[in-house]
């Protein structure tokens, strides 16, 4: 086929040149219709008059904008300083027009990704100066006005102190090598909005971005010694190239006084006593208080209807108390920067069950909803074979089978049976039925999320002993750790950017510096079980003794768009998959090198791994570097590991956004997507498709509008080569059988779990238990929201039009539909 035949029959506009390629850490480029030649050659003329006629800030601000567009030959400097020089004020000073600039530069992203890296550098250039207002021009100053203020912790500002001259080299090395140029725009304006520390009096910002980075890798030092500001140095470097990423606690209040660093707790549920839902609303109120989200079980409270034989009353069942923590968590907003959040946990075989899903419902009595919680089943595998069997399905209240809740797995099975036997259960009712429902509940909020006890149990590296029992997942279920009563697990996070670690030249991944990264990362996540404050007694006690962390990915979209493979191709899934396995493999090395310097967790002998079990041994998986597996196998059977878990994938929304990725290992949901700035909103594109249009010289007004008109989605473009198409094909567009084929594929190499978002843009009850049937068979731990088209539509305000009326999800449930998708699974559109 010759080069043009994909333009055929289409009318040609103009193409836009070829701009540079996106910065590292630059992958999203803002849409509009481009404006006529004439309007732009009358921009110009008004800014080459204004450069002549104006002031000195006006003339300064040119000056400014043409150096720093120097390397940028697609930014116009003059169309910048025009806008800017017309929304100024009589008085307009430097300042004011630089920050006009900054907006205006934000909004010709819609023009080219070169503007969003001149929006970045203006806004680089803003917070330095506002820095520097506060007396800030270099780290060790930073922490001296941070430690003057009462910010700054005093380990932290004693290790300052003691380095300062290295550390301030540090950061200028860093920014010789352009650390501050790897942000975009949006990056770059969420940390400053929201993470860089500020002045408690003046509110201005007292760090820069790079003396942030710095000052959260210096926050998790082990001391004041060489060795560890060799460590220190190391991370910051990963963090400053945008390579790597801890978690936003982690970012917040690392260095701080108050060093909460902890992203997840999962606490077990209430006893079925009054005194303990009490004591459990406050151990929650005083976790989100400090920015934890919670992760939480109910499943000991019993049921309504249940006889309370201390007042001879009965009981109103969990609602009304699942009320009361709905009300706590919306009142604790996490230190005032967001509403507090919890994910609540039900056994599918609890009598209460059917009320649990109409907890998120809009209508119906307010009394009984909870409009704050996130709901998620803790489904028994029991219960999804008799699904497939179509067999009955018995509902119980945990004061007559209080030992359902610590079983799991054969021992479970028997129970369960033993219970329904001896005539316990308070209802029976199909299990398809309660099944239906449950999808109904899930195609209606997204909510209700499907998590597998079973499973997640059985290759849990904490339950090799009796007793210990993972009871729930956290809020966005990828953390899989054992609770009880007097327990309460905690997770750090972090995340690698995937997407840093191409090497396009070979067609792979750079795997040596990403083994370097891992161990780095997995260096200071243990490092913050020690250093790190616990709001509560039985969160530090657990975290001390199994040391559990979660290093995750992000970025994973990016590794496929660089490589050019679709996201559901044979390449794309076997990439994945190895990458998980080489990230583990990393993962566990770096452990043991931590057990040989500092010993083994204190709950060693209690997991699988010193039964010289480890996780991938639970599967029926070929290892791609079977020599070092065997190597490791054998050091960890002499030194032990420092930490029982290790790998967990988390969502990484805004530490994706930061390091201007997709996020974690999600396909993209949209070629088109919007952002907000102070002048408003404006529609982004995915470069990379931007990149491959403006090679095949249609990155033209006419491909703009049409991408807008089509929600984002290439798939009609017959002007544009069938592989382009295959390649920039969204979450709505792949399907979910390949989502969840690759999920699974991973599988073996996370000990924990992974937050997996699944896509339908009309859901209906016959798609859905179909799609997640299929995840349970194929072995995934839990599954997150579904997302439906409706609620991500792209708003049309850019052109004026009013949105589409959105589908209504399914209402009912249609037994034909659920028994034709679990009895033919392989006919279902779902998964296909």
């Amino acid at each position: 086929m010759d080069a043009e035949s994909p333009l055929r029959g289409r009318s040609r506009a103009v193409p836009l040149s070829k701009g540079p390629e996106p910065s590292e850490g630059e992958h999203h480029v803002t849409i509009a219709p481009a404006e006529p030649a004439s309007a732009q050659a009358a921009e110009q003329a008004e800014a080459q008059q204004a450069a002549q006629t104006t002031d000195g800030p006006g003339t300064a601000l040119l000056r400014v904008l043409t150096d720093l567009t120097a390397d940028l030959p697609d930014a116009d400097p003059g169309r910048v300083a025009a806008a800017a020089l017309r929304g100024r004020s009589a008085k307009a000073d430097e300042v004011e027009l630089r920050e006009l600039a900054t907006e205006a530069a934000a909004g010709l992203i819609s023009e080219d990704p070169a503007y969003s890296q001149l929006a970045a550098r203006l806004l680089t250039i803003g917070i330095r100066e506002e820095a520097a207002s506060q007396g800030v021009t270099s780290f060790s100053q930073s922490v001296a006005v941070g430690h003057r203020e009462g910010l700054i912790a005093d380990r932290t500002a004693e290790f300052a102190t003691l380095h300062a001259e290295r550390l301030d080299g540090l950061v200028d090395a860093a920014l010789a090598d352009g650390a501050d140029r790897r942000f975009g725009y949006f990056g770059l304006r969420t940390l400053h909005s929201r993470y860089l520390l500020r002045h408690p009096i003046t509110r201005k910002v007292v760090e820069t971005p790079q003396h942030f980075m710095l000052r959260v890798a210096a926050g998790l030092a082990e001391d004041t010694s060489e060795r560890a500001l060799d460590e220190v140095a190391a991370l910051y470097r990963l963090m400053s190239r945008l390579d790597y990423l801890p978690s936003s606690p982690t970012l917040f209040n690392s260095g701080t006084r108050h060093p909460q660093m902890s992203s997840c707790y999962l606490l077990d549920s209430p006893l079925d006593e009054l005194d303990s839902i009490y004591d459990r609303y406050h151990q929650v109120a005083r976790l989100s208080k400090h920015a934890g989200g919670i992760g939480l079980s109910y499943s000991r409270i019993r049921s309504r209807g249940s006889l309370i034989r201390g007042t001879n009353g009965h009981s109103n069942g969990i609602v009304p108390f699942l009320k009361t923590l709905d009300a706590s968590v919306a009142a604790v907003n996490q230190g005032g920067r967001r509403k507090g959040a919890a994910a609540v946990y039900l056994e599918t075989w609890h009598s209460d069950i059917e009320e649990f899903l109409e907890l998120r419902d809009n209508t119906g009595e307010d009394a009984r909803r909870t409009h704050n919680l996130n709901l998620a089943h803790w489904i028994p595998d029991e219960f999804m074979r008799r699904v497939a069997a179509d067999q009955p399905w018995s509902l119980f209240s945990p004061a007559d089978v209080p030992e359902l809740v610590d079983l799991w797995g054969e021992q479970f099975d028997t129970a369960y049976k033993k219970a329904e036997a001896a005539g316990l259960a308070q209802k029976t009712i199909p299990a398809r039925e309660l099944y239906g429902r449950m999808m109904r509940t899930l195609a209606q909020t997204g909510n209700g999320w499907m998590t597998f006890k079973d499973t997640a149990n059985r290759t849990a590296n904490q339950t090799a002993e009796p007793g210990h029992t993972v009871h729930s997942s956290n809020l966005c279920t990828e953390i899989l750790e054992v609770t009880d009563d007097g327990e309460t697990a905690v997770c750090n996070l972090g995340s690698v950017n995937l997407g840093a670690f191409v090497d396009t030249a070979s067609g792979d991944i750079d795997w040596e510096r990403l083994d370097a990264t891992v161990r780095t990362a997995v260096t200071f996540l243990d490092r913050v079980v020690d250093i790190n404050f616990y709001p509560t007694e039985q969160a530090g006690r657990s975290n001390a003794k199994w040391r559990p962390v979660g290093l995750g990915a992000m970025g994973l979209q990016d590794v496929f768009f660089q490589l050019k493979l679709p996201f559901d191709s044979p390449e794309a899934r076997a990439l994945s998959t190895r990458i998980a396995e080489r990230i583990m493999l990393a993962s566990y090395e770096a452990s043991a090198d931590l057990a040989e310097r500092n010993g083994p967790l204190p709950a060693w002998e209690k997991t699988r791994t010193a039964r010289g079990v480890l996780h991938p041994d639970h599967y029926d998986v070929e290892l791609t570097w079977p020599d070092r597996w065997a190597a490791l196998r054998e050091r960890i059977g002499r030194t032990g590991m420092r930490n029982s878990l290790l790998l967990a994938i988390a969502p990484t929304a805004t530490i994706a956004s930061i390091a201007g990725v997709y996020e974690c290992i999600e396909p993209q949901v949209s070629n088109l997507f919007k952002r907000e700035t102070l002048s408003g909103e404006f529609l982004q594109v995915n470069s990379y498709l931007v990149q491959e249009l403006k090679r095949l010289g249609v990155w033209d007004a006419q491909t703009r509008e049409a991408l807008r008109e089509s929600n984002g989605s290439v798939q009609g473009f017959t002007w544009v080569p069938q592989d382009v198409r295959d390649l920039y094909r969204t979450a709505w567009e792949i399907p979910q059988r390949g989502l969840i084929d690759m999920a699974a594929d991973r599988t073996p190499f996370l000990d924990q779990a992974q937050s997996l978002n699944l896509f339908l843009e009309t859901p209906t009850i016959g798609k859905l238990s179909s799609m997640y049937a299929y995840a349970w068979q194929r072995g995934l731990k839990t599954t997150y929201y579904l997302r439906s088209r409706p609620a991500t539509r792209i708003a049309r305000a850019a052109s004026g039009q009013a949105a589409a009326a959105a589908p209504v999800p399914q209402q009912v449930t249609d037994p034909e539909a659920i028994a034709c998708s679990l009895e033919n699974p392989e006919s279902c559109e779902a998964c296909q």
